[in-house]
């Protein structure tokens, strides 16, 4: 009777293992998109508030280094797709680098998508 409980406890060992690992990893990409879409509604806000200012004034800066922001929360993400045969770095660079409205509403879309669509504009 031992010999067949002690596989059988091993293999509930192993797979109650693998789920918690899974769950951890899930929670960690939850986790990581949450804060992409963070920065990425952050800096949008800072981008249409600085539209509306002069191109001399410092709103600007702070667009770049909130653009900035979102470029480092990006990137474990990257490799993502978002559709048109984009990946998530290559719409997120199209949309603030190039002001390029069809890769951010991917970005936006990816957003609302895991769940954090009322963290973009």
């Amino acid at each position: 009777m031992v010999k067949a409980v002690l596989p059988v406890f091993v293999l509930v060992a192993v797979a109650a293992g693998c789920s918690s690992s899974e769950s951890k990893d899930e929670q960690r990409l939850t986790e990581q998109r949450e804060n992409y879409c963070t920065q990425l509604g952050t800096w949008q806000k800072a981008r249409n508030t600085a539209d509306t200012d002069t191109p001399e004034s410092s709103g600007y800066d702070e667009v770049g280094a909130l653009a900035q922001d979102a470029f480092l929360a990006m990137r474990p993400l990257r490799d993502e797709t978002v559709g048109g045969g984009r990946t998530l770095g290559e719409a997120t660079a199209a949309a603030m680098n190039n002001g390029d409205s069809e890769a951010e509403g991917r970005v936006v879309k990816y957003c609302g998508d895991a769940g954090f669509e009322t963290l973009t504009r």
